[in-house]
């Protein structure tokens, strides 16, 4: 039964005591200009633990470093400063050491951290929000929160990074087609495939550091939304939680969610590309395409059929790239209609935040478990390789070095694919003849051309398939990487 069902069936029967079960608190951080009790279902709606409750730890870290200042500044006495810090410091242990639980009575996380610090200082805990809204307080806790989930991020792409870097070095020698349009291009590398996958995972890792400008910007001091008539120091505050920047506008300070957004929006691009690789790894382990076995410690079966082994793991990784493109659509909704300053519809930012940061890294750790377990299968890419047409560009060029006009050796090569398809031959079966009825530029190294091997080394231009050109890249990565 949902909360919202709970509590309307309590109102009906007037079991009141099951909705303070339930955790409905009567404290509240707001509550002096109020004389009725909240309504048990405004309560339970408005709630919010259940989500920022995994702001715990940054929520106590801005308090330390707000409580610091308040005494740098003689806003409170040092005695009160230092059992503020005290305090905070005993719960930020607990926290830290994994005895924190969340307490579905209070309203928010702040709620709940301010209750916690009443029970160990006392009064003395009242003074903590001087100062301060939960306006700048929770946009700093999500900030600090976003920062630390960069970091990690950034670390779980790397791994993932040295996983495909590991594989491709094995398969420098494996020859595999190359698709546009899903039909077979040209020969390439396995190896350049999967560093592919590489570069753009290090775009993703740029963005996420590029983002991390933004986050990195000072909200605290900003108060509800037009700043304090105390005498705080906002510079001291930003220097110890290791913030460059502090935000110039209390307003826009409040109620700037850009860089949730905008981190959101790095993650559905991840998402995007790890949604391409794992569309390419579901082809190559069909057995009409048969470049690589599922591993049975990543596969999964059928409940019906005894034969199937399944990427149930690379089909998840699909379909999760539309929950995170999903949610950065449903935030920007949120955010496209709001007035300045703070509004509470910005309770619903977290749920998008957390659930992209946590499924991301969720799916770049277990992609990284599959590629340690990819197998290759030499019989399968030697079949796709039959097809020597995938040859027919180096036909095309051979010419162009021989002094045809590029145009015109793509019609004299396309000619004798057409040709050779209505005999039922492949490029390589055919004679020096043959291929001197097209263009008498072809001479006898063109009969070696219909060849995916001698294709890859034929390529000359930086970043190619080229194996120099992919030993250097692979060189390249391990160094940017720290690998060995």
């Amino acid at each position: 039964m949902s909360l919202v069902c709970f509590l309307l069936q309590s109102l009906v029967t007037g079991h009141w005591s099951l909705a303070t079960d339930m955790g409905i608190s009567h404290t509240k951080l707001w509550g002096g200009r109020f004389r009725k009790q909240t309504d048990p279902l405004v309560e339970g709606y408005t709630s919010s633990i259940r989500v920022d409750y995994r702001l715990a730890r940054y929520d106590v870290i801005g308090s330390i470093a707000h409580a610091k200042m308040l005494g740098r500044c003689q806003i409170i006495g040092p005695k009160d400063c230092r059992k503020l810090v005290r305090g905070l410091e005993r719960i930020l242990r607990t926290i830290e050491q994994g005895d924190w639980q969340m307490d579905p009575s209070a309203e928010d996380v702040h709620t709940q951290i301010q209750q916690q610090l009443e029970r160990r200082v006392g009064s003395v805990a009242h003074k903590l929000h001087t100062a301060r809204s939960r306006n700048d307080q929770v946009s700093l806790d999500l900030r600090l929160y976003c920062r630390d989930a960069v970091i990690q991020l950034a670390q779980v792409i790397g791994i993932l990074q040295r996983a495909l870097i590991r594989f491709a070095a094995k398969s420098q020698k494996i020859v595999i087609p190359g698709y546009t349009h899903l039909q077979r291009a040209q020969p390439v590398l396995f190896a350049h495939h999967l560093l592919a996958y590489v570069e753009m995972l290090q775009r993703d890792a740029q963005r996420l550091e590029d983002v991390q400008r933004r986050i990195q910007v000072l909200p605290l001091g900003a108060a509800a939304l037009a700043g304090t008539s105390l005498p705080i120091d906002r510079h001291y505050v930003a220097k110890l939680l290791g913030f460059p920047r502090i935000a110039a506008n209390s307003l826009d300070a409040v109620s700037d969610r850009d860089f949730a957004c905008e981190l959101i929006g790095v993650l559905a691009g991840l998402h995007v590309h790890l949604s391409r690789f794992a569309q390419d790894c579901i082809l190559w382990a069909t057995e009409e395409f048969g470049l690589i076995r599922l591993d049975d410690a990543i596969a999964t079966g059928s409940s019906l059929m005894p034969q199937k082994k399944n990427p149930d793991v690379l089909e998840l990784i699909r379909g999760q790239a539309g929950l995170i493109i999903g949610n950065l659509s449903g935030f920007l909704t949120v955010m496209k209609g709001l007035p300045l300053s703070y509004n509470r519809d910005l309770q619903w930012d977290k749920r998008f935040v957390f659930e992209s940061v946590e499924a991301s890294v969720d799916a770049l750790t277990v992609l990284e478990r599959f590629v340690c377990h990819l197998n290759v299968r030499p019989e399968g890419i030697a079949h796709l390789l039959e097809s020597d047409f995938i040859c027919a560009t180096d036909l095309a060029e051979y010419l162009v070095e021989r002094g045809l006009a590029f145009r015109q050796a793509h019609e004299v090569v396309g000619r004798l694919v057409a040709f050779t398809e209505t005999q039922g031959k492949r490029l390589k079966d055919l004679s020096l003849a043959q291929l001197r009825r097209f263009s008498k530029r072809f001479d006898e190294p063109a009969l070696r051309l219909a060849d995916p091997y001698r294709s890859v080394e034929r390529k000359r231009s930086f970043g190619s398939t080229h194996p120099a050109q992919v030993r250097r890249a692979l060189r390249q990565w391990r160094l940017r990487l720290g690998m060995r």
